[in-house]
């Protein structure tokens, strides 16, 4: 028997050839992905104690992932885009309608959350914002509080148990709610401030008892004939009711939790101020702040005050929590888009016939969606004219719509065809 000979061993690549061909794999790379998603993939590399051989790995994945994420030519991103958030949305509806009691306070999650955001509802049902505070403070409960108490608005009637008067006398009587007076922040000396500020009268602290404030009203305010007059004693007493003493307007209550996180390794906690209401503005001005780390789920307030990209942002992040609460995964592109359709115009517009679909060029397609009479009789008075460029519209004529196949249009030229050699010979 002869012997077999023995196989080849195949030259094994060396630390050399595999940076070689990392190079060739980024150079060829560099042509396929956007500059932004590449510029990231050579930081991550770089920041990675990865070698050679598992970096070209990591090119060829990211090639690979970005290719097969790219729309075909002719894909209905609209139609996908809708049908991947409805479908979700409806199992929502069997979920989840309203959480009370989170955070002790009310908040508007799954279905109706979502139908607020694509509405483009100017005020949520449930507004709350989570605070965070500079450098300085982030770390001291203490300091928490005090910002605590000048960002939550209170008025007397929150630090007050009665109000109280005796006909026949000008004079009213506040009783203050010591415990609430101390949890609020507030002195006895800011309520008389208050109170003179409405130049109703003269207001002190009770001689004989420090939680009574006694108001004498002024003979302009409550003259002789009008001092058996409860409607204008009870008047008054709303008025003082409503007097300011601090706060922010809308923050109507706030709580401190207390968060986790890493700092060079090291880790740390963080007090963090959650209020039910929003006033982003004002609460940017808070001394204690950090302006760049607020949070709040009032949308269109988000785009007055930090411009319309940062309103299409809170669409994407409010609508992928919706989704996420409920145990739904959706692709961020599908929201993406419909946050762009949203704001491309420089607002928050909402999805409806008051916003994008009422601005449809199409009136097939507006009528297709509400009020159907009255877009095609507004239509007909001004004379538009209907393209059938979109599906809704081509589908309702009978026309294949311009999506898939149906976007490639086919012509014949007006030349004439000349006859073959073949056929002339032929006859």
């Amino acid at each position: 028997m002869s012997k077999m000979s023995p196989r080849k061993k195949k030259a094994e690549k060396t630390v050399e050839d595999y940076s070689n061909e990392l190079e060739v794999k980024l150079n060829s790379s560099k042509e396929i992905l956007p500059e932004k998603i590449y510029n990231e993939l050579i930081e991550k590399l770089n920041k990675s104690n990865l070698n050679a051989k598992k970096k070209i790995e990591v090119v060829e994945e990211t090639v690979r992932r970005y290719i097969s994420s790219m729309i075909q030519p002719g894909e209905p991103v609209g139609t996908v885009a809708a049908q991947s958030i409805g479908e979700p949305g409806t199992q929502m509806t069997l979920r989840t309608f309203h959480y009370a009691g989170l955070m002790e306070f009310d908040v508007t999650l799954g279905l109706p959350r979502l139908i607020e955001i694509v509405d483009a509802r100017h005020e949520p049902s449930t507004p709350i914002m989570r605070i965070y505070l500079d450098e300085e403070n982030r770390n001291d409960l203490e300091k928490a509080k005090e910002i605590a108490r000048r960002i939550e608005y209170t008025i007397i009637s929150n630090v007050v148990s009665e109000i109280s008067y005796v006909l026949g006398e000008p004079r009213i009587q506040i009783e203050i709610d010591k415990d609430m007076l101390e949890d609020k922040g507030v002195t006895p000396e800011e309520i008389i401030e208050a109170i003179g500020k409405l130049k109703i009268g003269e207001a002190n602290v009770d001689e004989n008892n420090p939680n009574i404030i006694n108001v004498e009203l002024s003979e302009d305010v409550m003259p002789e004939e009008e001092l058996y007059d409860t409607k204008a004693f009870n008047e008054i007493i709303s008025k003082i009711r409503k007097t300011y003493l601090k706060g922010v307007k809308g923050i109507k209550k706030t709580m401190i939790q207390e968060k986790g996180y890493e700092e060079n390794g090291v880790k740390k906690k963080e007090y963090v101020i959650l209020t039910e209401g929003s006033n982003l503005a004002e609460i940017m001005k808070i001394k204690g702040v950090d302006p760049g780390r607020i949070e709040t789920n009032n949308i269109v307030e988000i785009s007055q005050v930090l411009g319309i990209e940062a309103g299409r942002n809170a669409i994407i992040k409010e609508i992928l929590d919706v989704l996420q609460n409920s145990g739904l995964d959706v692709d961020i592109r599908h929201v993406m888009l419909v946050a762009d359709m949203m704001t491309w115009t420089g607002k928050i517009r909402q999805i409806g016939r008051l916003g994008v679909v009422g601005e449809k060029p199409s009136v097939i397609a507006r009528a297709a969606f509400e009020v159907t009479i009255n877009q095609i009789y507004n239509a007909a008075i001004t004379g538009e004219d209907e393209k059938f460029f979109g599906v809704t519209e081509s589908i309702s004529a009978g026309l294949i719509p311009r999506i898939g196949t149906g976007i490639v249009m086919l012509g014949m030229g007006a030349t004439p065809i000349k006859p073959s050699i073949n056929n002339t010979e032929n006859k």
